[in-house]
């Protein structure tokens, strides 16, 4: 398994870790602790020794879960990174207690890399009101931390603000060969990330598993060309070539996907111009499918009425590209909230004045309303 050194940090954790957000589950919604711990048994003898979770994943059953399964193993072989979630932090109290907590469930005395998670603009804005980057940084002075860094889900405008705004040992960014605009910081950010020396972390390379299941038609630009090779591995290999990424995390289920990610990064060999072109191609194909040219830039919020319109169209959108039905749904029940929806619209014809692909926006927000509504009824 190879090794990236995180620049100046002096740690070279393995470079794919295993992200503990999907992990397999009980009919009940428990986790399936007898498969998860053969998961992450396979995962060490496999190489892999960074473990990457969060005090709101699974309910809190994830942390829960990972602390008893690494147990066993000696504290010094392997990296545990977890997460703030600001959303449930109001007061600088919340914080603490929140930590402690997830040192209790991790049964550890210190955690190598702590994130804020999921960071945007106004989250950050509260997390500096609440001076919660000093706190972490007292919790690193302490040796209860190891290194601070931040997830991020906004604009690279939002991403440039954030990244600026202090020092940062590390962050993480979703990016895969589909997202790299500048919607998830994208590729944008990764070269920030380089010129500025932040060692970066990347979640989603194969898109929630949307870059594995592709529809028949656009598999066909990989299969013909190696047909043994998994779907989710050319994403894999898409993202590796990338040198400044250090830590690439895969949120495995199962233990298919889990042998499939060791064979990837195990036996990694760089994409050729053949199979550089063949992933254009897919991109090229994916647009077209797309249900509107959306590049998700953002320059048509905020939204007056509080409609989350990049968001609508990216589910919208992926839908019609990937057909991912199980993603598709909780994204739009469970990962949008109602006021976030296109019926809070009044049609007052902001967003289309701002868009700079010129989308009869409000039209299309309506069409995206019924059809996701229609699909998961």
């Amino acid at each position: 398994m190879e090794r990236r050194r995180l620049g100046n940090l002096d740690v070279s954790p393995s470079l794919l870790g295993m992200g503990c957000m999907r992990l397999p589950l009980n009919d009940d919604g428990t986790v399936n602790e007898s498969l998860g711990g053969e998961m992450v048994k396979a995962a060490i003898g496999g190489g892999i020794n960074y473990f990457d979770t969060s005090y709101v994943y699974n309910d809190g059953q994830s942390e829960k879960f990972i602390g008893r399964a690494l147990s066993d193993y000696p504290r010094k072989s392997f990296y545990i990174a977890t997460k703030l979630p600001p959303w449930k932090v109001t007061l600088a109290k919340d914080a603490e207690r929140i930590f402690n907590e997830q040192l209790s469930r991790l049964r550890m005395n210190y955690i190598d890399f702590y994130l804020i998670q999921a960071l945007d603009r106004k989250r950050w804005a509260d997390m500096l009101r609440l001076k919660i980057p000093e706190w972490c940084e007292g919790l690193k002075k302490a040796g209860k931390i190891r290194y601070f860094g931040f997830s991020f889900h906004d604009t690279f405008d939002g991403f440039k603000e954030i990244i600026g705004a202090r020092e940062w040992d590390f962050c993480q960014i979703q990016l895969n060969y589909t997202d790299t605009g500048t919607e998830q910081g994208g590729l944008p950010a990764y070269e920030l990330c380089e010129k500025k020396g932040v060692p970066l972390i990347v979640m989603e390379p194969v898109k929630g598993g949307s870059l594995s299941k592709l529809p028949s038609d656009l598999n066909g630009f990989f299969t013909d060309i190696n047909p043994m090779a998994s779907i989710s591995s050319w994403a894999m290999r898409w993202v590796i070539g990338l040198p400044g990424v250090k830590i690439i995390l895969s949120g495995m289920n199962s233990m298919e996907q889990i042998r499939d990610n060791l064979s990837t990064f195990n036996n990694y060999v760089p994409l050729s111009e053949r199979e550089k072109a063949a992933i254009e191609a897919v991109k090229s194909a994916r647009a077209k499918r797309s249900n509107n040219g959306c590049t998700y830039c953002g320059y048509c919020e905020p939204c007056p009425k509080g409609v989350k319109i990049s968001r609508v169209f990216r589910i919208w959108n992926d839908y019609a590209v990937y057909e991912n039905f199980d993603v598709t749904k909780w994204e739009w029940l469970y990962g949008t909230q109602q006021s976030e929806r296109p019926d809070c619209c009044v049609g007052c014809g902001d967003c289309a004045r701002k868009c700079s692909q010129k989308i009869n926006t409000v039209d299309d927000l309506k069409r995206a309303q019924k059809e996701l509504d229609d699909l998961c009824k």
